[in-house]
């Protein structure tokens, strides 16, 4: 959470001191770009080192060097040395670094709590992420940039160097992982994550589902702000306004995710986010009002933790302990690569069919993503036991 704080001021603030830098358009839209693009380059090969090592240990190393980076760079801002491609470094080698860092959590936390209790855990957890993030972080950038360009990011490299501290101190329970197997490489490692997540028909529904998801939201962020100011005709404190629904709505589906999957089971319950989520797209994407779109991002906001939170839950439940970080990077990879290619088909649908399209099409790819939950949502989602891989115990429900 306190690392997460820090995230949110870093990627708040380097696009707004990017546009300090530079009037170029694709200068501004690069530092973002390289912010995602090692999770398809790296991703994977995150997921595999972080089954290889010890993941507190990966944890907070990874941390101290993201802390000792980003005070460098708030060293080099300080002095007025940054510059655009100093920019594309810092986001590119910060999220490479992230790939281990959010595959060792995720394989770390089921030696934390007992597998029953991920569900609650995955939800305290992404909740208190969005509350750091979504909510407390946007307010402080604009007041240490009038301070100082530096300060952000001097406040980023602290927050990383606090929580370094704090995950070292973790005590976990010994590790059940198997032994990797004589003459293992990471090649191997890697197509077995891709392999387990292509068998499991639960995860590859989930993760197909995730990908449709993951194309609308893109589709739909790229042209938000289009969608505000031009369709609705309404200002920047509208689109502002829209965020913040969808940064409450996220912490109030964290509160309800874990409630939600007790009386439905975890895979009805994203079956129903889906739903809503249609729903809400469509009202977004027909009503044109201010009030239609804070309800449509408030219920987006709400469905998405509850989907977050059960999806993580189920990838930890399913996945051999040996192998939870690779089968999480494999479903991340896959699932992420849809939001560059939404973006586009977003564009694009603007462009050609209007400025309400792209919620439209989201809406639509959200339907498909349902569809293809029927299956795995029709009766209970057996867990598979950490080692043997076999079905062991069923969701609570």
């Amino acid at each position: 959470m306190i690392s997460r704080f820090g995230d949110a001021l870093r990627t708040t603030a380097l696009p707004l001191l990017a546009v300090r830098l530079t009037d170029e358009p694709l200068a501004v839209a690069s530092v973002t770009a390289c912010a995602s693009l090692p999770w398809l380059l790296f991703g994977l090969l995150g997921g595999a080192v972080a089954d290889r090592v010890d993941q507190r240990r990966a944890m907070w190393a990874v941390d101290i060097v993201r802390g000792l980076l980003v005070a460098a760079f708030a060293l080099a801002v300080g002095l007025g040395h940054a510059g655009v491609p100093l920019l594309i470094a810092l986001a590119f080698l910060l999220t490479t670094l992230q790939t281990l860092f959010d595959n060792a959590a995720t394989a770390l936390l089921p030696s934390l709590v007992p597998r029953a209790a991920l569900g609650g855990a995955n939800a305290r957890l992404l909740t208190g992420q969005q509350l750091a993030g979504g909510l407390l972080a946007g307010p402080f950038v604009p007041l240490l940039l009038g301070v100082g360009a530096f300060l952000p990011f001097a406040a980023d490299a602290g927050t990383y160097l606090l929580a370094a501290a704090l995950v070292a101190s973790l005590r976990t329970r010994p590790s059940d992982r198997e032994p990797r197997p004589c003459g293992s490489t990471l090649r191997k490692d890697i197509g077995d994550g891709l392999r387990h997540l292509w068998q499991d028909r639960v995860l590859r529904a989930i993760c197909s589902a995730t990908l449709l998801c993951n194309i609308g939201m893109g589709a739909l962020i790229a042209t938000l702000v289009l969608h505000v100011t031009r369709w609705l005709h309404a200002d920047t404190t509208g689109y502002a306004a829209a965020m913040t629904a969808y940064a409450l709505g996220s912490l109030a589906g964290g509160l309800l995710a874990q409630r939600l999957a007790l009386r439905t089971g975890r895979a009805r319950a994203l079956l129903l986010g889906g739903a809503v989520q249609t729903a809400a797209l469509l009202l977004m994407g027909t009503v044109r009002s201010l009030g239609a779109l804070l309800a449509g991002m408030l219920l987006l906001g709400i469905m998405n933790m509850v989907w977050n939170v059960n999806q993580v839950t189920l990838i930890q439940q399913r996945s051999p302990a040996s192998m939870t970080g690779r089968i999480a990077s494999a479903f991340r990879t896959v699932s992420t690569s849809g939001a560059p290619t939404g973006a586009l088909l977003g564009g694009a649908a603007a462009d050609a069919l209007g400025l309400n399209a792209p919620a439209l099409l989201a809406a639509v790819l959200f339907a498909l993503a349902v569809a293809a939950l029927i299956p795995v949502g029709r009766a209970d989602v057996p867990v598979v036991a950490p080692q043997d891989g076999s079905a062991s115990a069923r969701v609570t429900r």
